[in-house]
């Protein structure tokens, strides 16, 4: 562009920022740094920051920074090109356990056994679809525009199948999610989660699980669907990589196999999620969400002593600690869904917009809350500190699945947006 620019990144980044120069093409990029962190400062310390020397160089920050601005680039330093990422050998040869050893060794395994992807296998798996084993899948990478994309083909997201341990009966699901192009693995420092709705035919043909336990160790499918959306993250996106394509600081145990959700949509009352997304109720659909967690409900100050539980003021309370950044997804047990509708919910747009409505948090909470004000819209730090605003942006931003065995009225609430919804019927 020929535009002078000086990258600041704080000192903990430093590996990192180099690493990602050099992959692309530019190993002596002029790259400054703070001390860290800078979140949570106050501008007395930041502006110390800007004062005092860079940790790495030892110089003085500003004037590194002017003079990576203004000096003249070296011979080395206006070479610039792409980096070719190493691919290993097509074929690997050894003992079962030493083959398990260079698989972790080498970075491709969530760090437990898997199963060996042979030739017999993935073939096996590649049966499942009709589409070429080398037809282009999608393309993934840990953050769009940070990263260089990796693109992967059928064959590729068949033997991360495999080595999760999937059935070949599940390995359409598998690839509609691969087909999203969403990661498991973000390279954010929060540690970031992501969960995936299943709807349609395919739950029972796979005999997922909605019911009892749907979301614990329980079914196969559940289990290793999710399980292979880690491993195609990890090596078919470059994703994964502590340090260098990962740095959530705590990391996540929802990313060994993510959240499988099957809706129960013989239990539920309301029409399922796919189809208040354009699709047909005999059309097999995932829809992935991204965001920071879930957990259980809580009935809320009082809400547990109604003689009517009224679930609506019990979403709305469990997501007044949600990060305003992300949306907020319900997961309903039927017997919740059961009572809102006698509570005059007969479908869930109306509920939805309630809980949107009535999601709030106070102004002064929200100047302290990451993009709390901006989800609010404009004018919202013009008002008191009192004031109540509305946490998430519309109501498009609350949703709501149903899953569970009807032993008790419980429900979880997810701080995830909704991101997209891909046909698995296609990829049969």
């Amino acid at each position: 562009m020929g535009i002078p620019t000086a990258p600041i990144v704080t000192i903990a980044f430093k590996d990192l920022a180099y690493s990602n120069a050099a992959q692309r093409g530019m190993p002596h990029e002029r790259i400054c740094f703070t001390p860290h962190p800078v979140w949570g400062k106050s501008d007395a310390q930041m502006y110390a920051y800007l004062e005092g020397d860079d940790p790495v160089t030892h110089k003085p920050l500003m004037p590194e920074i002017i003079s990576a601005l203004t000096k003249p680039l070296t011979p080395d330093e206006e070479k610039s090109g792409t980096v070719i990422p190493r691919v290993g050998p097509q074929i690997f040869s050894g003992s079962h356990d030493e083959l398990q050893d260079y698989y972790m060794n080498n970075g491709m395994t969530d760090f437990m056994p898997i199963i060996l992807p042979t030739s017999e296998k993935v073939d096996a798996m590649l049966k499942s679809t009709s589409h070429s084993p080398d037809e282009q899948v999608g393309k993934m990478c840990p953050a769009k525009g940070a990263y260089p994309e990796w693109s992967y083909t059928v064959r590729n997201v068949a033997v991360n199948a495999v080595m999760a341990g999937c059935d070949p009966s599940y390995f359409p699901i598998v690839l509609a999610i691969a087909a999203s192009e969403l990661p498991s693995l973000s390279s954010s420092t929060n540690s970031f989660a992501t969960a995936a709705i299943v709807n349609g035919p395919i739950r029972d043909k796979l005999n997922m699980n909605y019911g009892i336990g749907a979301m614990g160790p329980f079914a196969q499918p559940n289990a290793t669907v999710g399980r292979a959306w880690t491993l195609v993250s990890k090596n078919c996106g470059s994703c994964g990589q502590p340090g260098q394509t990962y740095m959530g600081t705590y990391g996540n145990t929802c990313n060994y196999n993510n959240l499988i959700i099957p809706e129960n949509e013989k239990a539920s009352p309301w029409e399922p999620f796919h189809v208040q997304k354009g699709f047909k109720p005999d059309e097999s659909v995932v829809s992935v969400f991204f965001g920071m967690d879930i957990r259980q409900g809580q009935n809320g100050p009082g809400l547990g002593i109604k003689p009517v539980p009224h679930y609506q003021e019990a979403f709305a309370f469990n997501f007044g600690t949600c990060a305003p950044l992300f949306g907020g997804l319900v997961v309903c047990d039927p017997l919740v869904a059961q009572g809102l509708v006698e509570l005059g919910f007969k479908t869930k747009e109306p509920l939805l917009e309630w809980v949107w409505e009535n999601s709030t948090i106070s102004v002064k909470d929200a100047k302290t809350t990451l993009f709390g004000l901006r989800m609010a819209g404009p004018g919202a730090d013009k008002l008191p500190d009192d004031a109540r605003i509305r946490l998430f942006r519309n109501a498009n931003s609350v949703n709501i699945v149903v899953v569970g065995g009807e032993t008790n009225p419980y429900h979880m609430v997810a701080n995830m947006s909704y991101r997209s919804s891909v046909s698995v019927d296609k990829w049969m």
